[in-house]
């Protein structure tokens, strides 16, 4: 009779079943501020620290009158503490419509005209551009609501969109027929505006040595291909084709200066400044192959069948007339690297080895090496006339191929350098560096990157670690401390709190801009080659 069991909670009872007790089965539950629920059963709360037993049950067994009963405590009330916390919010495409939205955005996405923008409401915020410290905003709500209220319905403003799109498409197929139009059109009309920036580039620095290279190398390949023509020189026939290398290569070297003053646009938003080193690395390949290929093909053909050359008076003229014309167009690019060299601070051999101004190397590389090929040739005729050898003269073709090969080597060495986006020099890196780091706003740089662009322009990246309590201190420097106490006092619900952090904090955000725009623009200062900042904030 006594294996009966009830089972209260964790507790266990084994009574007779003749005497069977009513059991209560006390449970009481206990909130924490996480959500978690727990089950607690009774035990006992003598002595008991808080979190223990809350409710204690006491049951014994009286004579038989009352047996069967069972005494309880009284229960103690339950104290739960419920933290506050701000209710998480859900931010879907219907808060991102409020975004702010540009002028010129608002007017291409949504095809609508300047006048629809003006009965939007305005806001005021920090210009990303230099020249403005303010620019207008609308809020993306608006515009939207503006656009459907113009077309009607979504549908039509798709058609819309889609109507300009091909109207886009079919003008950039006819891009070649509007610039011919143009070109007629001022034609026709007389083009009254100044002459062009491009123009103006040819009248100095290394527009003007190209020019003069240009000139003096055309005529030296008319005269030298005549003298070719009438003595059958191989050396004469090598400094023509030498000639017409340079005349070619230079004349490309103009188209290179000519395009990289285009300004940039928006498939090209770094410029075009790259045109020279391409141009230069173009001319370097066609060195090797037109100049220095031809030449040593000439020199092994006179080897293997070699034959007497005629008089040899007029090739001295023709080259004693290229020697100092040569000479003349060095040294024209010989001052005007040397003084773009003084202006940025540089040595000779530095400026010409970093590739600064690739123009003006090409036109120095090749003036100087003809004016050796020169001595070579002349060199080689002046033993063949002597001895009557043919073969001194293949070799003087030989010696201007190999002179020919090594400048296009380097050429085309130093400007895939320039293209490949070589860094700075490590002074110049160490100098903007410490700029950043004695900034009381900064705690730490990363990742320091400065790329040369070329033609002097740099484009500088780091990863930075603002101070976010300088930053707060900043923007409460601007701020009317006693009304922003007053402010702070009259905040009693997490609603108002809210409200209160979320103004500050967009303004705090915004002193962070600052002060990202007020090293942007100490970089620059303290470096003018420094044209594109990018600083990211960790």
């Amino acid at each position: 009779g006594w294996q009966v069991s009830m089972k209260s909670g964790s507790l266990s009872y084994i009574l007779p079943c003749s005497r069977l007790p009513v059991q209560l089965m006390s449970q009481v539950r206990v909130y924490t501020s996480n959500g978690q629920k727990k089950d607690l059963g009774s035990e006992d709360t003598n002595g008991s620290a808080p979190g223990e037993t809350l409710h204690k049950v006491e049951t014994g067994r009286q004579d038989t009158t009352n047996a069967g009963q069972k005494q309880s405590s009284p229960k103690q009330p339950i104290q739960v503490k419920v933290k506050a916390v701000l209710k998480k919010r859900e931010y879907g495409p219907k808060y991102t419509q409020n975004n702010f939205i540009t002028g010129v955005r608002a007017i291409n996405e949504f095809c609508l005209k300047s006048s629809d923008l003006d009965q939007l409401r305005k806001i005021k915020r920090r210009s990303p551009h230099d020249d403005t410290e303010t620019f207008t905003v609308y809020l993306r709500s608006d515009v939207e609501a503006k656009s459907l209220e113009v077309w009607g319905s979504p549908e039509a403003l798709a058609r819309e969109r889609k109507r300009r799109k091909e109207a886009e498409i079919k003008y950039r197929e006819n891009l070649f027929r509007n610039q011919r139009l143009l070109w007629e059109y001022k034609q026709f009309f007389g083009n009254t505006k100044p002459r062009s920036s491009t123009a103006a580039m040819f009248f100095k620095g290394p527009g003007k040595v190209v020019m003069v290279a240009i000139c003096i190398n055309g005529l030296n390949f008319f005269f030298k291909l005549l003298a070719w023509v009438y003595t059958g020189s191989a050396s004469m026939f090598s400094e023509a084709i030498h000639s017409l290398a340079d005349t070619c290569n230079q004349a490309l070297l103009a188209l290179g200066i000519s395009q990289s003053a285009r300004t940039p646009d928006p498939s090209h938003p770094y410029g075009f400044t790259n045109m020279r080193y391409i141009a230069s690395l173009i001319s370097g390949v066609g060195i090797f192959m037109m100049g220095a290929g031809l030449s040593w093909y000439h020199g092994i053909i006179g080897l293997l069948h070699p034959h007497p050359v005629e008089s040899l008076l007029w090739a001295y003229c023709i080259l004693a007339g290229s020697l100092v014309s040569e000479g003349a167009t060095l040294l024209v690019a010989i001052n005007e690297i040397r003084r773009s060299a003084r202006a940025k601070g540089l040595s000779f051999y530095q400026y010409v080895v970093q590739s600064r101004d690739p123009s003006t190397n090409v036109v120095l590389l090749e003036d100087a090496a003809a004016v050796l090929s020169v001595a070579v040739a002349a060199t080689c005729m002046g033993l063949t006339s002597l001895t009557g050898n043919p073969y001194y003269d293949s070799v003087g073709s030989l010696g201007v191929g190999t002179l020919l090969g090594t400048v296009s080597a380097f050429l085309i060495y130093t400007n895939t350098e320039a293209l490949l986006g070589r860094s700075i020099e490590p002074e110049q890196l160490q100098r903007l560096t410490e700029l950043l780091e004695s900034d009381p706003v900064v705690r730490a740089i990363h990742d320091v990157k400065a790329t040369d662009m070329g033609m002097s322009k740099v484009r500088f990246k780091a990863e930075v670690d603002f101070d976010g309590r300088v930053v707060t201190r900043s923007y409460l420097e601007k701020q009317d401390i006693e009304q922003l106490l007053q402010e702070i006092q009259q905040v009693k619900t997490l609603e108002e709190l809210e409200a209160f952090m979320l103004k500050h904090g967009d303004n705090i955000i915004d002193t962070l801009g600052a002060e990202v725009d007020r090293l942007e623009k100490d970089l620059k200062q303290r470096n003018p080659d420094v044209r594109h900042v990018d600083l990211e904030i960790l």
